[in-house]
């Protein structure tokens, strides 16, 4: 009988996933090479090749965005439920892809993906917990959903932008005609979000509510806990200046003059990661890939930059799909939830904002720089993610002691 009844909710779930296939989309679209250069001419910079990373700052605005609206979206979502947080994220996505397509300003186009970032944020408050509620007790198969379909949007972008070039030799009408597209998309999907049954999200009684102020107050802090969320910030940092980087980098540096592929592989990597590192997980402990991975990372960027070779950019593009974004984000998150089990909502939140924070700071910084700065950037960081993340395995045992006791 129970079962029955969480059929009736699979569609709510899937539609809910398709969200994610647009952010997916919507993530990337502003790495992609041939879009970064539609954009600049649009905002009415003759040269277009000397101002390129323009485009990167204003990506970096989705982090801004992120951050404007993580305090309040999941208050939100618990207070009036999912439904209505994720239209506000579907309407908010369509206004981004909207903002971006006919903006004729720079400025124009750093407040839509400000808008992008805060759709992003109500969509991880919304659809999350839906999925969660729906797929319970599976909550690690409903979040590795999430960054599956988040991935796959990000696997068929560089198509659609190959066929709209092939079309039309990537004229900005097509590109404008593309993001409309998207919006019309997922506006269709949050008012069919709204009649399609799902489950309440479950309401308990607590003799004691606490503030997040008193959580932070009352939580045990260490070293070790401010490593872990710093880690949040450099894992975050490591893919997405790859992913909004690396295409400048192979076509200026290394002389690609199609780098659009490098998303496909990146987004493959990413694919095969989420089902590897889950199995994985069942058997070695989180914290460990936190060192693996970013290690990994780190020697394929090093080899990027002082290869320079086609060959090294293709299989670069395919490492940091599986090491950087395969997941690292979400392997921290849930060792800090181990070390913080009173506070789990607290302290995801608290390393959400630092992963918000990097993409805005970090992209920021990209913008002003050159496409090897940007890349001797990522190969700082992620080494001091490295270094963090040796420290909390040393550490880990005798942490994970003091949270159990």
């Amino acid at each position: 009988m129970e079962k029955q009844s969480k059929a009736r909710y699979i569609p709510a779930a899937l539609v809910l996933y398709i969200t994610y296939f647009i952010h997916g989309i919507g993530a990337a679209v502003l790495g992609q090479q041939a879009i970064k250069e539609v954009l600049v001419g649009q905002w009415g910079y003759s040269d277009i090749a000397a101002n390129i990373g323009v485009v990167t700052t204003v990506s970096a605005a989705l982090g801004l965005g992120r951050l404007i609206a993580l305090p309040f979206a999941g208050p939100l979502s618990d207070k009036v439920g999912r439904k209505l947080t994720v239209l506000i994220g579907c309407v908010t996505y369509a206004m981004f892809f909207l903002g971006l397509g006919f903006s004729s300003t720079m400025g124009v186009a750093y407040v839509a993906a400000i808008i992008g970032g805060i759709a992003n944020s109500f969509l991880d408050c919304g659809v999350i917990p839906s999925e969660v509620e729906i797929l319970a007790p599976r909550t690690s198969l409903a979040t590795m959903g999430t960054k599956l379909f988040v991935s796959l949007g990000q696997y068929v972008l560089p198509f659609v932008v190959g066929y709209i070039a092939a079309a039309s030799g990537m004229e900005a009408g097509r590109t404008h005609q593309t993001l409309i597209v998207l919006a019309i998309v997922i506006l269709v999907i949050g008012v069919v979000s709204l009649i399609l049954p799902s489950p309440q999200a479950e309401k308990k009684a607590e003799a004691k509510r606490t503030s997040l102020i008193q959580d932070i107050k009352e939580a045990n802090w260490s070293i070790e806990s401010f490593a872990l969320i710093i880690i949040g910030f450099t894992c975050t940092a490591t893919f997405q200046l790859w992913l909004n980087c690396a295409q400048t980098f192979a076509k200026d540096i290394v002389g690609i003059a199609d780098p659009s592929g490098l998303q496909k592989l990146y987004s493959i990597g990413t694919i095969i990661a989420i089902f590897v590192t889950a199995a994985f997980t069942l058997k070695i402990r989180s914290v460990r890939f936190l060192f693996l991975y970013p290690l990994v990372s780190l020697i394929a960027l090093v080899l990027v930059i002082t290869t320079r070779t086609p060959a090294m950019m293709n299989i670069g593009a395919f490492l940091l799909g599986w090491f950087a974004a395969g997941g690292v984000l979400q392997l921290a998150t849930a060792t800090v939830n181990d070390l913080f089990p009173r506070f789990k909502g607290t302290i995801t939140s608290i390393i959400m904002i630092a992963s918000s924070l990097s993409n805005y700071t970090i992209l920021t910084a990209a913008g002003k720089m050159s496409a090897e700065g940007v890349m001797v950037m990522n190969i700082v960081i992620t080494a001091i993610g490295v270094l963090l993340a040796l420290f909390v395995n040393f550490r880990y045992g005798a942490l994970q002691k003091k949270a159990q006791g």
